[in-house]
């Protein structure tokens, strides 16, 4: 396995520019995530990495190896896509195979790799099927097989799981990451699940408009944020962020603060009156070990609040709200972390 080493890749799409400046390192053995909303440049980012789109300036590094203009057959890479890109005709086995076939991988050679990752998959019952008799978390496995039996540097995975159903979400999650741990192979993986991201990754990497807006792990994200976007991508429900001015009292705010910020599960409930905000309870989601209050502010604005499953607030409750002084972000006109 390797680590990979991007630095001031740029790609354009005639004037619309996809990456600015890329730099990013993703070391060996890491499981690292690409992040962002549609549009942001992270498939754009993986076809780059694959070779599958060239780079105006820019180099990959994969392994001490300059491969910004390999072949991507040259690169050591092997990709799994959101479609699984299997072929219909040919057996789970033949699929396989396929690309051991093409660059010459002995017989005995292929049939100890395809038993092995048939056996790490649980896939030893289908190898004889054709796709179409298999379910969806099936057919991903076996295009993840197909990239193992090649013995990858690195592998990437393009939203491999967004086409199955929120179940079988969760359970290839699971083995994926017990995939990455038992390989101990380096990993990179897009989604513009931000849950996903959270749930799996050593490293996520979130993009916005072609740049790297910030990189560390699931947890440094969530609680350090660097800027109002991540702040707001990371999270599910997304950090409350409001204007620092108006409603908002008794908070010790830097003079640049033009909004600030607070985790849902963060604001205290008090009674009408209390705390630093006054609040009316618009409608209450309960989730069994939790509940979800969505909050109105009196100048207009909205908050969501996570409370316990056995919280008795009702909606059309008038509460007010505390933002220990620990919890607050601040973020200036820019959006920029104070």
């Amino acid at each position: 396995m390797a680590g990979i080493k991007i630095e001031g890749l740029n790609k354009f799409y005639g004037e619309v520019r996809a990456l600015s400046d890329v730099n990013l390192d993703v070391e060996d053995g890491e499981f690292a995530v690409f992040v962002g909303p549609s549009g942001c440049g992270k498939s754009t980012l993986l076809r780059c990495l694959a070779g599958l789109e060239g780079v105006e300036t820019g180099q990959i590094i994969l392994d001490g190896r300059d491969v910004t203009q390999a072949e991507p057959a040259d690169r050591d890479l092997s990709m799994v896509f959101q479609s699984y890109a299997l072929y219909p005709h040919m057996t789970v086995r033949a699929n396989m195979e396929f690309g051991m076939k093409v660059n010459g991988f002995a017989p005995a050679l292929q049939k100890e790799r395809i038993a092995e990752a048939a056996r790490v998959l649980q896939l030893e019952d289908y190898l004889d099927r054709k796709p179409g008799q298999l379910s969806g978390g099936q057919r991903q496995r076996v295009a993840i097989g197909r990239a193992i039996v090649k013995n990858p540097k690195v592998f990437l995975f393009d939203e491999p799981l967004s086409n199955l159903d929120a179940k079988l979400r969760v359970q290839m999650r699971v083995e994926l990451e017990a995939l990455h741990k038992q390989l101990g192979a380096t990993m990179i993986y897009v989604t513009h699940d931000q849950v996903e991201a959270m749930t799996m990754a050593d490293k996520i990497v979130v993009l916005n408009e072609g740049r790297v807006e910030q990189v560390g792990s699931p947890m440094e994200l969530y609680h350090e944020p660097v800027s109002r976007f991540v702040a707001e991508f990371i999270g599910s429900p997304a950090m409350n962020v409001f204007s620092a001015g108006g409603n908002v009292q008794g908070l010790t705010l830097d003079q640049s603060a033009s909004y600030i910020g607070c985790r849902p599960e963060h604001l205290e409930i008090l009674p009408s009156g209390q705390g630093q905000l006054n609040a009316t309870v618009r409608a209450k989601e309960q989730l069994g070990g939790e509940s979800l209050l969505y909050l109105a502010l009196p100048g207009g604005g909205q908050l969501v609040a996570r409370v316990d499953g056995d919280d008795d607030t009702q909606s059309g409750t008038e509460i007010g709200l505390r933002i220990p002084e620990a919890r607050l972000h601040q973020f200036d006109a820019d959006g920029r972390a104070l």
